[in-house]
């Protein structure tokens, strides 16, 4: 049996390299920053139904996942 790893906010959970998230590198450093990109984008629902279960609501998709799936700005 496979056991899902909790989450890392700061990776992607479709490909595992780093997010880029703003608004998580301000909760972890308390720096302030701009707006984050994944806010001026509407992620599609076949991007969204990709992401695990367990990292859902939990992690970002990075800026080229993003890409690769379907975004809508």
């Amino acid at each position: 049996m496979q056991v899902a790893l909790p989450a890392d906010p700061n990776l992607c959970p479709l490909c595992g390299q780093p997010n880029e998230c703003a608004m998580e590198i301000e909760r972890t450093t308390g720096v302030l920053q701009p707006p984050c990109w994944c806010s001026q984008v509407k992620f599609e629902a076949a991007l969204l139904s990709r992401i695990p279960e367990h990292a859902r609501g939990k992690s970002c998709v990075c800026p080229a996942c993003g890409r690769a799936e379907g975004l809508s700005g």
